[in-house]
């Protein structure tokens, strides 16, 4: 294997590392794996469970675009839960809990199933780079491994230093050592650096908590599932989370080991998640708040381990100690590990391109936290754009890119590149302009022929996909075709407090009232027909109750998303020289020239650069 030049290489093997080499491996191209340990692919590092808030989109989002996250969260899941269902469709977000042995398990022998896909167990050292292009690495033993491209995904690795109270020590994550050298090597050639920080809660033995003291967090009654495709099921049984809460006493015993926290002491200078802060910084921030939740989440279906949510710490392990046997239910707790934190290197993003491809050397690609993210699904979407650009590359194909209005993915990579982040970026709703097209719902319909067209997503996912798509839209023609007599509708309108009719109406006029639901209109004969004679599925019956309950909201952002994206069409000629635009500010001539932004829409949600700005832009380009 040595003596072969391979056409991907993928260096790290968590979560991004991982999507990177499936996505480089099934698009064809000879791909190599390379890790510090094999056993630890896919390791889940922090809490067991994949989704959530605007990350269960992004899942779905790989999923549709034939990565494997989807399928893996499936096959692992413990618990099932739609997060925000009481909100509107654009709210809804996927979440499951993993057995965090499963999880890893899986993804090892998905990859290990891979055609196309090597693994090498060591230490990366450094890059081969010659004429401004990487054309390999090489390990701590000196060996030299030629590649035409190069993915880092070296996580929280990269000089990592652990924080436990007033102890420190080098590693990546507990257990594993630091991966040292390339960081000095990137600097050298001249890309700009710096230090973020993450933490996590101690580890648990579940049989010393009492959980009849807590509230306890059962999954859905009906638990959907993440993976579009049929070969994942739905979970038949689930494992309960619990909840319970810190306590003035836990606060006051926390604040006595304040003095000997890294994070007050002066230790640690890096920024860490602004969302998801310790629980000496929830203390320090909200001195008004007599307690915080904390979420008691299992490891997995067999295991006692058990995770903290909400007690991130780095505390001493003496105080974290003291004060969660304060904690309702934890009055004998004992300690699989304390929490502790870790700081290390990443590089501001604003150095890649939209392929996340870096702009100073050519064929070296970084993803998830090397680029200032946080959290498993914004480290594996990046993972796999940056494995189907690498091997879009070496192909020479045209490269691959999502816009804001195409995907959350789209957006997470726009932000990086184009405002960059100081603190560990994490994806929400809110950062999305056109979350009502972005719905967890219609990640197929919007990215699997894409991933068709890539060689990722299989032809049999895409006729699902046309098949689900074609379903919902005749049931939707169905609804504004077909008339309902006020004796049908009226008894149904009662009930549920809305307005009658007097005279016979198109349905779907009766349907888009906000209060009447899909459960409703099955009460009709000729709709509870259509279904059982159609054999619809969830998917299809949720599809059509969305396009047409949303339908003007629908209509309207995606007008605005058409009027926006024109500017996304309106190129910036590489190496640009803004200095010459002296009507243009100075402020906005300096954000330009380094972040080079490659089409006017970018430039003008560059942070500094005004509408008056890229009128400017606009009209010297137009000379």
């Amino acid at each position: 294997m040595f003596n072969e030049v391979y056409d991907v290489v993928v260096v790290g093997a968590g979560h991004a590392g991982s999507e990177a080499a499936a996505a480089a491996a099934n698009m064809g191209s000879k791909t190599l794996l390379v890790t510090m340990s094999l056993q630890n692919i896919a390791q889940m590092s922090c809490n067991p469970a994949m989704g959530g808030i605007a990350k269960g989109q992004i899942v779905r989002e790989i999923d549709a675009l034939g990565g494997y996250s989807g399928i893996v969260s499936d096959t692992s899941a413990i618990q099932f839960k739609m997060l925000n269902k009481s909100k509107g469709p654009a709210m809804w977000s996927p979440r499951v809990q993993s057995d965090r042995m499963r999880f890893a398990e899986d993804w090892r022998l998905l990859l290990e199933g891979t055609p196309n896909l090597d693994f090498y167990q060591e230490m990366v050292s450094g890059l081969l780079v010659e004429n401004n292009k990487v054309v390999g690495v090489k390990t701590s033993l000196g060996i030299k491994i030629k590649a035409k491209s190069v993915v880092l995904t070296n996580g929280t690795f990269l000089n990592g230093l652990i924080h436990i109270g007033d102890k420190n020590f080098g590693g990546g994550r507990a257990g594993e050592s630091a991966a040292t050298g390339i960081t000095e090597q990137l600097v050298s050639l001249g890309f700009e650096s710096g230090r973020m920080k993450t933490g996590t809660p101690p580890r648990v033995d579940g049989r010393s908590l009492d959980y009849s003291k807590m509230t306890e967090q059962p999954g859905d009654d009906n638990p959907e599932k993440f993976s579009y495709l049929d070969i994942t099921k739905p979970l038949e049984k689930q494992r309960s989370c619990h909840m319970t809460y810190t306590s003035l006493q836990v606060h006051d015993l926390l604040r006595e080991g304040f003095d000997r926290s890294p994070m007050f002491n002066g230790r640690i200078k890096s920024l860490g998640p602004r969302y998801c802060p310790s629980i000496e910084d929830k203390i320090n921030r909200f001195a008004d708040k007599d307690r915080h939740q904390l979420f008691i989440e299992p490891e997995g279906w067999n295991t006692c381990e058990v995770y903290v949510n909400g007690f991130s710490t780095s505390l001493p392990e003496d105080v974290q100690f003291k004060a969660l046997r304060s904690v309702v239910g934890f009055e004998n707790v004992k300690f699989f590990r304390p929490g502790y934190a870790i700081e290390y290197d990443y590089f501001p993003p604003t150095q890649l391109k939209h392929t996340l491809e870096t702009k100073l050397v050519d064929g070296l690609y970084f993803a998830g936290q090397i680029n200032g993210t946080t959290g498993y699904e914004e480290a594996a979407s990046q993972g796999l754009m940056a494995g189907i650009n690498a091997s879009l590359k070496v192909q020479e194909r045209d490269p691959f890119t999502l816009k804001r209005d195409e995907a959350y993915i789209g957006v997470l990579i726009d932000d990086l590149i184009t405002k960059g982040t100081e603190e560990p970026y994490r994806m929400f709703t809110s950062r999305a302009e056109y979350r009502t097209l972005l719905r967890q719902d219609n990640a197929d319909l919007r990215l699997t022929p894409k991933g068709f067209e890539l060689g990722l997503a299989s032809e049999k996912r895409l006729k699902r996909m046309e098949e689900k798509h074609e379903a919902a839209e005749k049931f939707v023609s169905f609804f504004e075709t077909t008339s309902v007599k006020p004796e049908e509708i009226n008894p149904v309108l009662e009930e549920k407090g809305s307005a009658l009719v007097n005279q016979s109406g198109k349905i779907f006029k009766v349907f888009a009232r906000p209060n009447i639901e899909m459960d409703d209109m099955r009460k009709i004969k000729s709709i509870s027909d259509y279904i059982e004679e159609n054999n619809l599925d969830r998917e299809v019956i949720e599809q059509t109750e969305i396009q047409v309950k949303y339908a003007g909201y629908i209509a309207k952002e995606k007008s605005n998303a058409d009027k926006l994206s024109r500017l996304e069409y309106v190129k910036i000629p590489e190496n640009f020289d803004y200095s010459q635009i002296k009507s243009m500010s100075f402020e906005a001539r300096e954000k330009l020239k380094k972040i080079q932004p490659a089409t006017v829409s970018q430039a003008s949600r560059i942070s500094g650069v005004s509408p008056n700005d890229i009128s400017v832009l606009l009209v010297y380009m137009g000379r």
